[in-house]
């Protein structure tokens, strides 16, 4: 096992070189950089401005910026250096954690990721273990009752909610539970009194901002999740040594919860990788539905202005994430299953 992570370790090099290589290219080789954007709003605020020549920038109708300022924004902004040259510049830096600086909000892109890093990071993780929590008994229980009532209604349940777009599901929870019966507040992290209420206070208030974001974040993993677990559960319930523990006269509980359930957990150790991922988990809609400043937005709101330095950034860190939540995952598999062998 030591060997095999050692290798794993190894090929994370590569891997991480050529997905921030393609990211770099594809972002600087698109349309409309942050010095097009730059000199855009110049022109626009020269044409809407009026009077007050100078600067280069001609008031009469024609809002031309000299070549003076151009160079001078390329060199701001380190664009005056080939591309080649400023993807090594960037890679030094990562030395030092140093993703620059962001062209939108003006300050290091780490501080402007940290800012957002606490509303994808407190959804992520409470949805990763609500949604576990849930759906692993729920899947036991399918392939336990598997053809009866039960199984048959949580099926049609599952299927008629994972069929539901989560931007469908956000409308209808504000406008219903928000709105009509006003059960839930419309969105934010927190009420506007949060400062004045006690520890319990703020936790419950927290709790009540959370339940309709939570669900529109569970709502597609759940489904799937859950039949994973019941299908992996019918298979293994069918196996040799199932048969045999029962013929041995162990308790159903027994055989379910201590022989099967642990070979059945193997297929499940794939998702527990997400784990990692889920410090970085964010959706555009159910941000923007909710009112919530996180990762999603602020990687969708970077794609738009051309703020390179945090769409790497962000990259950066969610390809590490997800490479070591697969490192996670095999591990997993061994304490799961001490036979698996990655040689």
């Amino acid at each position: 096992m030591i060997v095999y992570l050692i290798r794993r370790l190894l090929l994370m090099i590569p891997t991480f070189f050529g997905i921030t290589i393609v990211t770099f290219a594809l972002i600087n080789l698109a349309p409309g950089s942050p010095i097009e954007q730059k000199l855009q709003a110049i022109r626009f605020g020269a044409a809407g401005g009026g009077g007050g020549g100078g600067g280069g920038i001609n008031t009469r109708g024609d809002t031309s910026v000299n070549e003076e300022v151009i160079e001078a924004l390329k060199k701001q902004y380190g664009f005056d250096k080939p591309i080649h040259v400023r993807y090594f510049i960037w890679v030094k830096n990562l030395v030092r954690m140093d993703f620059g600086e962001s062209f939108t909000y003006q300050e290091p892109v780490i501080d402007v990721i940290k800012s957002k890093f606490p509303v994808s990071l407190q959804f992520g993780i409470a949805s990763l273990i609500l949604t576990y929590l849930v759906c692993i008994p729920l899947g036991v229980r399918k392939a336990i009752k598997a053809g009866g009532a039960f199984d048959r209604w949580t099926t049609i349940t599952l299927n008629l909610t994972y069929s539901i777009p989560p931007i469908v599901l956000g409308i209808f929870l504000i406008v219903v539970l928000a709105g009509k019966l006003n059960l839930f507040p419309l969105g934010g992290l927190h009420s506007d009194d949060y400062e004045s209420l006690t520890t319990w206070g703020k936790i419950v208030d927290r709790a009540h901002h959370f339940v309709l974001p939570l669900i529109c974040y569970m709502i597609g993993g759940f489904t799937e999740l859950s039949t994973l677990m019941r299908n992996s559960m019918l298979d293994v319930v069918k196996s040799d040594f199932v048969r045999t523990a029962r013929a041995k006269g162990l308790s159903e509980r027994v055989v379910v919860f201590k022989h099967a359930l642990r070979n059945a957990l193997i297929p499940i150790a794939t998702g527990l990788g997400g784990f990692f991922g889920a410090f970085l988990a964010g959706s555009l809609i159910i941000e923007q539905m909710f009112n919530l400043d996180g990762i999603g937005l602020l990687g969708y709101q970077s794609v738009l202005s051309r703020d390179y330095n945090v769409i790497m950034g962000l990259t950066f860190i969610s390809s590490m994430l997800l490479m070591m939540g697969r490192i996670f995952s095999d591990i997993i598999y061994v304490l799961i299953d001490p036979r698996i062998d990655f040689k």
